[in-house]
């Protein structure tokens, strides 16, 4: 400890995670509404990963389906909405006032004003014209509870107005209202995503109007959120907070002061952790394995990675646009990846086989043997796919950790 400032090396580091994440064992919860406040959000961008994010992590995962569709569109304690750049994840809904006042607003303002502008550059309708299809398909989708876009156009056939989009440029093509305009209704926070179109897996889905909220200060929403994101991933760098957030550095910075986060030290330098929470941390009792989806918020929860990810594993791990595909972990660490195979079967592949013998394989298998207990009959195929999950998928079937 120099000048009073802790270093936290990188086996604390792992040690929490695994226990703030819910991946060891001992610490795995009954509820996907435990698993959602632990994490502070899950990515609903492919809505398969909230689901194996979910089973991953409960004691009992053979409930992971209809649990989680209980909490997302029964119960409504989860809600799947914009967020953090710009993206979907689903939270826990008493923190849906603090998302849309923290990253929400000032991304819904510019969407709006693209949209307008648009519109304006094709000869569409204006704004005011806008603003009235905005309330009517708002009534016609209260009323209706969760509706797809095509069964809200016909209350609201002006949904179906298209327009040109960026007209001479190489990506010239023609837009509908009912897409962007419930798009920006998204971001705003006055819509939802509803219950799919098809099985859990399915990429289609309803509308539903979003649970009221109060509105929220700025500063004030975002130091609760990073409150909230601090203790369960720190410590982490502010680069980190920054990426997390998509927020500008001021505003990291601002909200740190506000939740007095105390200053530690890590290999890349400078971080922080919630007040009160700089003392050490002792790890999981035994060690774990665990196989999480592709965009799992664990492997996607920090921009520095290499304390749990080597960098030499990343080409195979991720996609060309940097999102991450399933992967397998040991003890804190991604050593490989997993894919499931048109017949069920759970294959998976060690990249990083440092330390791995019979048991900790044999750990791994069990891990596999669960997941596809529960997923059962349904075929899961992440929506980003990457180098190595393709390879598993298409090798012919063979006896996993080959």
């Amino acid at each position: 400890m120099a000048d009073g400032v802790r270093y936290v090396d990188v086996g604390e580091r792992r040690g929490r995670l695994a226990l703030r994440q819910r991946l060891a064992p001992e610490a795995r919860a009954e509820r996907p509404e435990e698993v959602a406040a632990s994490l502070v959000a899950l990515h609903g961008t492919d809505p398969a990963t909230v689901y194996l994010a979910v089973g991953a992590r409960l004691t009992d995962p053979a409930g992971t389906v209809p649990e989680t569709g209980r909490a997302l569109y029964e119960d409504r304690s989860l809600v799947r909405m914009h967020g953090m750049r710009h993206t979907v994840f689903v939270f826990p809904t008493d923190l849906t006032a603090v998302v849309h006042a923290s990253t929400g607003r000032a991304v819904a303002a510019r969407e709006r004003a693209k949209l307008v502008g648009d519109m304006a550059r094709a000869g569409a309708p204006d704004a005011a014209w806008l603003k009235e299809v905005e309330e009517s398909t708002l009534a016609a989708l209260a009323l209706r509870g969760q509706a797809t876009a095509a069964e809200l156009a016909e209350d609201e056939p002006r949904l179906r107005e298209q327009f040109a989009y960026a007209a001479g440029k190489s990506y010239e093509g023609v837009h509908t209202v009912s897409t962007r305009l419930l798009r920006v209704l998204g971001v705003e926070g006055k819509v939802v995503r509803g219950r799919p179109l098809g099985s859990w897996t399915s990429s289609q889905f309803r509308w539903a109007v979003a649970p009221p909220h109060p509105e929220l200060d700025v500063p004030e929403a975002q130091a609760a959120l990073l409150g909230r994101w601090l203790a369960a991933c720190g410590p982490a760098t502010e680069a980190d907070l920054k990426w997390w957030t998509g927020w500008k550095v001021t505003d990291v910075r601002r909200a740190l002061a506000a939740i007095e986060a105390q200053e530690v030290s890590l290999d890349e330098g400078k971080g922080y952790v919630v007040h009160g929470d700089a003392d050490p941390v002792a790890g999981p009792a035994e060690p774990w394995a665990a196989l999480l989806p592709a965009l799992d918020p664990t492997a996607m929860g920090w921009q520095a990675r290499d304390w749990y990810l080597p960098p030499e594993l990343r080409p195979r791990l991720f996609d060309y646009s940097g999102n991450v595909g399933p992967t397998v972990w040991w003890n804190g660490r991604v050593i490989g990846a997993w894919a499931q195979r048109p017949d069920g079967e759970i294959a998976w592949h060690l990249l990083d086989e440092e330390g791995i013998g019979r048991a900790e394989r044999t750990a791994i298998e069990a891990e596999a043997a669960r997941l596809r207990g529960w997923v059962g009959t349904s075929r899961v195929t992440p929506r980003f796919r990457t180098p190595l999950e393709k390879e598993l998928t298409a090798a012919k079937s063979s006896p996993s950790g080959v």
